[in-house]
């Protein structure tokens, strides 16, 4: 066996969100130091962080990405050897409602972070540098829709929704900034990603909590856009093994290669609470889907080729989409006093009950 790897001190934005906490909770078991700075709005919860209380390997920061000068403060404060930033609007049928939400927070924010890293690189030994990463995780939407193969890092970006322009633009700030200073970054573009702790707005969470509120389960259109479905322990360990290994100016894509149509997912989100917690009418879930009209500019499907992150950094899928999916639907049954608050409409949740992918 090989020395273990030598701990790091990491600073993460967003990891109070639910890819993000997930991330932390990683790094921290394997022995790093983690700065987390999450400015908690809606979809970023001290909750996801229960289980790091009392963890001296995890520092909690409230405040912006766009605040340059704090971050700036913490890299050179704690010595940071990374920035892994997952801050982000994420939500497309937000961006939809509310484009300039994303605007400020997906490229202004991006922005404010990679100078406050260059400025904290620039000075840098240059053993220093060379061992210094930026991190930039973002999305598969960022291609538009794939009629057929799967799309490849060096394909041309085509997003069609806000919240996917606003992130093909973070990804184009990255990739200019080590073009342009030198700065090592790189890009991670992940495939929808899913497990214990997303917020409620998104496709899988929204029909468990749906179906067991004896709500309808609204499914966009004809149901048939295709997605490619990721564990977020995966997700995690992808983006762990980007900051460790990957190449600066280099971006790798993070798919499962689990294919299928938000139909089929919502049949099997049904089929298992059959399972778990029967209808007390003894009917199934699935005869609560409803469909409703489908959302502007909604990409019929998304596929990911992830050879480059397999081959390259040896990293593999190691859950099974089934597996998981009931995994996933066993946490929210067991812990309805995670969710629960969020369906009070007068904390600000009021997409609760509409699906997004």
């Amino acid at each position: 066996m090989g020395a273990a790897a030598e701990p790091k001190v990491i600073l993460v934005t967003g990891g109070a969100g639910f890819i993000g906490s997930h991330l932390v909770d990683h790094l921290t078991a394997r022995g790093d130091q983690v700065i987390n700075v999450d400015a908690l709005t809606y979809a970023g919860r001290l909750e996801n962080l229960a289980d790091l209380k009392g963890n001296a390997r995890h520092v909690f920061v409230q405040g912006s990405i766009t605040d340059t000068a704090l971050v700036l403060r913490l890299l050179v404060a704690h010595k940071a050897v990374a920035l892994v930033h997952l801050a982000a609007e994420s939500h497309v049928d937000r961006s939809i409602e509310r484009p300039a939400d994303f605007i400020t927070t997906n490229i202004v924010g991006t922005y404010a972070l990679l100078e406050a890293a260059r400025r904290y690189w620039e000075p840098l030994s240059t053993t220093e540098k060379s061992a210094f990463r930026f991190v930039h995780v973002s999305t598969d939407e960022v291609f538009g829709s794939v009629a057929i193969g799967a799309s490849r890092e060096g394909d041309p970006y085509r997003p069609n929704s806000p919240y996917a322009a606003s992130k093909a633009s973070s990804d184009h700030l990255v990739r200019a900034y080590h073009s342009t200073f030198g700065l090592p970054t790189v890009v991670t573009n992940g495939s929808n990603t899913f497990g214990p702790r997303q917020f409620p707005e998104k496709l899988i969470p929204t029909m468990i909590l749906s179906a067991i509120d004896g709500h309808a389960l609204p499914v966009y259109g004809d149901g048939l856009n295709v997605r490619d479905w990721l564990f977020v322990e995966d997700h995690a360990r992808a983006i762990a093994a980007v900051m460790d290994r990957g190449q600066p100016g280099e971006s790798y894509n993070v798919g499962a290669e689990n294919g299928h149509t938000n139909i089929e997912v919502v049949h099997a989100v049904c089929d298992s609470l059959n399972r778990l917690r029967p209808r007390a009418d003894g009917l199934s879930y699935s005869d609560q889907i409803a469909f409703v009209a489908d959302r502007p500019g909604h990409d019929r499907r998304y596929a990911l080729d992830s050879s480059k992150l397999r081959s390259a950094l040896s990293w593999r899928s190691a859950n099974s989409f089934a597996h998981c999916l009931e995994r996933t639907v066993r946490w929210y049954l067991n812990h309805e006093q995670w969710w629960r608050p969020l369906k009070d409409p007068t904390r600000g949740f009021h997409r609760i009950g509409l699906t997004a992918d």
